[in-house]
């Protein structure tokens, strides 16, 4: 059949696109077809019943109350018979081998490939999201591949990658499919990394944190308004989310997608950038990245690249290590220097790693500065 004289929607248009990736990364063609019925086989963790009918989900600060029928804010949790089940369990919409630097983590195994993986769904509702089309969906209505834990572990050994990436969209509303195929990887000497919204409540995160090797959270703005008006989020959850992960010894990095109009004052990226500084340290990196107009937000113009360079210059002013420049291909700002001898020891373009200065310690090739991150 020949596809390009064929009339197709938008969302098939994804669906066919999101078969020919999956089928190209050398997962079985016939597995790219959706669930004709989204299955009630893993029951969730973190709720609690109110009555016979009645679950109150406690994972995130949304705190879902629900009864039979009724679907949660994010769109992939129900209840049944007086349990909370997770509704994409095993049930990806989106499996790629991604470069780590995509994620972004510079300071984790630089140059290395990481085995990406996420459901539909999302706790937030982001009018600037770039993966609207399987965030803002519910499972019904993505393409889905049935994958466990046990063989996306054994996908990413065969392909060679060192790590897996729970990403795309906001990886805590698949909270119990992400933690078993956590404890999976690490068990197989896999390294486990999770970029997320940070909105998920203590006791998850931390029960979370004894599988993860990094994260990068993203920060999406300094004040409750934006959150409240933007993403339909908390700060202050996403704070002590930050906190959690740097004290139980998670290697961390921020993403700050700075909008024009809306996140880009100066003043309020001082203070970000102080609170980082304060209560995470002065050696946790922060990349500043370019917005491009989409999904709500596409009456917006892009970010001007002299906003982001000045974001870097007041975080580096106030005296952050490691500031970046995202979504810029070709700015200096995409690599690493050393704090002590101001050299590049690690130079990138894009997603692509040109030249390491840098041994499997961390250690500065040049001066012998032992730079913080996960190197080997």
């Amino acid at each position: 059949m020949n596809f390009l004289n064929q009339k197709i929607t938008r969302r098939e248009f994804l669906k066919r696109a999101g078969i020919f990736c999956l089928a190209f990364s050398g997962l079985n063609y016939l597995e790219a077809f959706a669930e004709s019925k989204i299955p009630f086989k893993k029951e969730a963790l973190f709720y609690r019943k109110l009555d016979e009918n009645t679950v109150k989900c406690e994972l995130c600060p949304n705190g879902c109350v629900l009864k039979d029928g009724q679907r949660s804010f994010c769109r992939v949790r129900e209840p049944k018979e007086g349990k909370l089940y997770s509704l994409v369990y095993g049930l990806p919409c989106a499996v790629h081998i991604d470069p780590i630097e995509k994620k972004p983590l510079f300071h984790f195994l630089p140059g290395t490939s990481i085995y990406s993986i996420a459901t539909a769904g999302c706790n937030f509702r982001c009018k600037f999201c770039q993966n609207w089309s399987i965030s803002q969906y519910p499972p019904e209505e993505t393409e889905n591949y049935s994958l466990s834990p046990q063989e996306i572990v054994k996908l990413a050994l065969e392909r060679n990658c060192p790590s897996v990436a729970y990403t795309y969209t906001e990886p805590s509303i698949f909270y119990e499919y992400m933690l078993d195929t956590a404890r999976l990887a690490k068990t197989s000497g896999l390294k486990n990394m999770y970029h997320s919204n940070g909105s998920l409540n203590p006791q998850p995160v931390k029960e979370l944190s004894l599988y993860l090797d990094g994260a990068n959270i993203d920060l999406k703005a300094f004040n409750q308004k934006f959150y409240s008006e933007i993403c339909s989020g908390y700060l202050d959850t996403v704070l002590n989310t930050l906190k959690i992960l740097k004290e139980n010894k998670v290697w961390l990095e921020i993403t700050n997608l700075v909008i024009p109009t809306l996140n880009d004052n100066f003043e309020e990226i001082r203070q970000m950038c102080i609170w980082i500084k304060d209560n995470l340290g002065k050696d946790t990196p922060i990349h500043f990245t370019r917005f491009w107009p989409q999904y709500k937000l596409a009456h917006l113009y892009p970010t001007p690249p002299s906003t982001l360079e000045k974001a870097r210059e007041i975080a580096l002013e106030v005296g952050l290590d490691f500031v970046y420049i995202g979504n810029l291909v070709g700015h200096p700002a995409e690599n690493t220097y050393c704090p002590k001898c101001k050299k590049a020891v690690i130079e990138r373009r894009g997603f692509t790693v040109l030249s390491k200065n840098i041994d499997e310690k961390g250690t500065c090739r040049f001066c012998g500065y032992v730079l913080p991150g996960v190197w080997a």
